[in-house]
């Protein structure tokens, strides 16, 4: 399922989940944080492949495959698996690579956990394509042509 083009096409981001990321009781971080987590992914993407952030366009799917908890380190890997002019499938997973206890103990985990996947779109703006000045906030005329 993880086909790659090639290995330029893979990015990485790894953080540590923190109290102000709990929404439950004992710890645990929605299922909204690996959402934002992969949105980064993306993001890091679009601007590789397209020069600008981009847009996420649909999520095929989705699935949380483990709970993540406050304290817990977790990687995220995004691909790139599929291209069009201006659009690109990506698969993403996230992984908690290490966890603590309620006291900031190691809790040993024998290999990394996989707790998120997802299917998204993504469209970017290529490079040949111009993009298109924002209108000036106090008179709405866009600054190249000078018109409403």
């Amino acid at each position: 399922m993880f086909d790659l083009r090639s290995a330029d096409d893979e990015v990485m981001i790894r953080l540590r989940l923190a109290p102000s990321d709990a929404r439950y009781a004992g710890g645990l971080v929605p299922g909204s944080k690996a959402m934002e987590i992969f949105a980064d992914l993306e993001t890091e993407l679009a601007l590789r492949e397209g020069g600008d952030e981009g847009l996420c366009a649909a999520y095929e799917s989705v699935q949380f495959t483990a709970p993540l908890r406050v304290g817990d380190f977790v990687e995220g890997v995004a691909r790139v698996v599929e291209s069009g002019r201006r659009s690109r499938r990506i698969e993403a997973r996230i992984y908690k690579v290490l966890g603590v206890d309620d006291r900031g103990a190691r809790i040993h985990l024998p290999e990394p956990v996989l707790a998120a996947t997802a299917i998204a779109t993504i469209v970017v703006r290529t490079l040949d394509t111009p993009s298109t000045p924002a209108p000036d906030a106090a008179t709405g005329a866009h600054a190249a042509s000078g018109t409403a």
